[in-house]
């Protein structure tokens, strides 16, 4: 008898200690790549660096255009010319090729350290509003990156509809 006592107490035992284990954790997924693209914050980002470097960018276009204007003309042009001014020409068109990727450079530079400021401050806002929603809604856990994801603890669109309120 006392056997089966102590089996009974100790699938009573094991039965309450996976009660606890049982215990439902709350998780939640959130898709920053979704946010960064979706979210208002986001598009202004964007928007405000598409009006601040479409005018350099414009630029760049028309002096590669040029360049690519003044290349062909010499091309057509070099059987013709004497020695001397197609060596000069030449030097020309290597001076503009540099000058122009120098002023590419400046402005890929320029404007990848905009869109880190730009993301920093979308992301800044983003991770407030995602600890705003653990607390609130009593999560265990949120993660941003994973393989997979249920939709059942995706709280994307949660976060976006958060960020699209009011500034925080």
């Amino acid at each position: 008898m006392t056997s089966l006592f102590k089996t009974l107490v100790a699938s009573g035992l094991l039965l309450g200690a996976m009660a606890v284990h049982a215990q439902e954790f709350k998780i939640g997924f959130v898709n920053l790549d979704r946010v960064l693209r979706d979210a208002v914050p986001a598009k202004a980002a964007q928007a405000k660096l598409e009006s601040e470097f479409s005018r350099r960018e414009k630029e760049l276009v028309d002096a590669e255009g040029r360049l690519k204007s003044a290349s062909d003309k010499f091309e057509k042009d070099a059987p013709t010319l004497a020695e001397s001014e197609r060596g000069r020409r030449q030097r020309d068109l290597i001076e503009q090729d540099r000058e122009l990727q120098r002023k590419r450079r400046e402005f890929q530079e320029d404007l990848n350290q905009r869109k880190n400021e730009e993301l920093s401050s979308v992301l800044d806002r983003a991770n407030r509003v995602v600890k705003q929603i653990f607390d609130q809604d009593k999560y265990d856990l949120i993660v941003q990156e994973a393989v997979f994801a249920s939709a059942r603890v995706d709280i994307t669109d949660k976060v976006i509809k958060a960020l699209n309120g009011p500034a925080r």
